[in-house]
Formats: C-alpha cells, sequence, structure tokens
C-alpha cells in the first residue's frame, strides 16, 4: 500500500484575482516560511514527483533537498490550461465565456486551453503509472485543480462534487491507495 502526499504549492507571486493555471510564474517572498511548513506535516519520503512550472519545483526542489531523496518532474501533474485565459483578471473574461464555463464545467475549455475533462485524463493516466512504483512514500507537489482531480480519481467520485473544496497554498494532503 502506498501513501501518497498530494502538496500544493505555495502562495505565488501574482496579483490576486489573476487567472494562472499553466502560467509559470514564481513564488511570494513568505516562500521559505511555507516550504518549512510543509515539511513539518512531512514523514520520510522516497520519492517526489513534481509538475514543472517554477511555483511547484521550487518547492519540490526544497523538500527533495532536505528529505534527501529523488526528485522526478513530471508534466501530467501541472494546472488545467486555461489557454487564452491566462495571465488575465478573470473580471476582465468576457461574462459569456465564464458563463459557458459554468454551463459545461466539464467539457467547456477556454481558447487554446484545456477542459476540466483533459485533465482528469492525464491525472487518470499518472497515478496509474505511480502505483506501478515501488517506493511507498511518495509525495506529489501540483495544483490546486491537479489535486483535486486526484483526489476524484482515488475517491472515484465526479470532479463536479469536489471543485468546491478549498486546498490552500502549502496544502498536504495524505491518502492511502492501494493496487
Amino acid at each position: 500500500m502506498q501513501t501518497l502526499y498530494l502538496i500544493r504549492h505555495t502562495q505565488p507571486d501574482i496579483a490576486p484575482g489573476t487567472c494562472y493555471g499553466q502560467l509559470d510564474i514564481g513564488v511570494a517572498d513568505n516562500f521559505n516560511e511555507e516550504a518549512n511548513n510543509v515539511l513539518y506535516y512531512l514523514p520520510p519520503l522516497e520519492l517526489i514527483l513534481a509538475s514543472p512550472l517554477l511555483r511547484t519545483r521550487r518547492l519540490a526542489e526544497h523538500l527533495a533537498q532536505e528529505q534527501r531523496c529523488e526528485l522526478r518532474v513530471d508534466a501530467r501533474l501541472m494546472e488545467k490550461h486555461f489557454g487564452a485565459w491566462e495571465g488575465r483578471a478573470w473580471d476582465d473574461i468576457a461574462r459569456n465565456e465564464i458563463d459557458a464555463w459554468a454551463a459545461d464545467t466539464m467539457g467547456y475549455a477556454p481558447e487554446g486551453g484545456e477542459s476540466a475533462q483533459q485533465l482528469m485524463q492525464r491525472v487518470q493516466t499518472l497515478l496509474h503509472d505511480v502505483a506501478q512504483l515501488p517506493q511507498q512514500n511518495i509525495a506529489l507537489v501540483a495544483h490546486g485543480g491537479s489535486i483535486r482531480a486526484m483526489l476524484a480519481q482515488i475517491g472515484e467520485v465526479p470532479l463536479t462534487d469536489i471543485l468546491s473544496w478549498e486546498v490552500g497554498y502549502g496544502a498536504v494532503i495524505g491518502v492511502r491507495v492501494s493496487a
């Protein structure tokens, strides 16, 4: 049986109210404090898998150095791609586009982006591959959306049922899974 530690990146360095799915942004000035808080909640790890985006990689590198464990980057852990919405203030996105997304949460993809269903598919393949690994204590450093998608897959519940779950910056969610 594996224990997976789903870890959300620390606070990003971006203005509140900005859409930033796969936008590659740094971390806020309080990174060291937040990263050390994450460490407090972790047992010894055997492997860390991380999204390639800077805000997750920075935390994963810190954890791997402190834990003295292997770090691998996996693009399947990235946040949902919001396409043309990336880097824009949520308030500046056309109301009809937001309404179309709300009407079809799983299937709608912003121009040039991906749908929640596509996010679920890539997370599903990731979790399948993780289940094949020999390591038992594995951290997955990811994003709010990809963590919710993993929880939906593991719990076998629709993603739409957990979209409102709060996954705070630096959150650590331990989940025991069997192959």
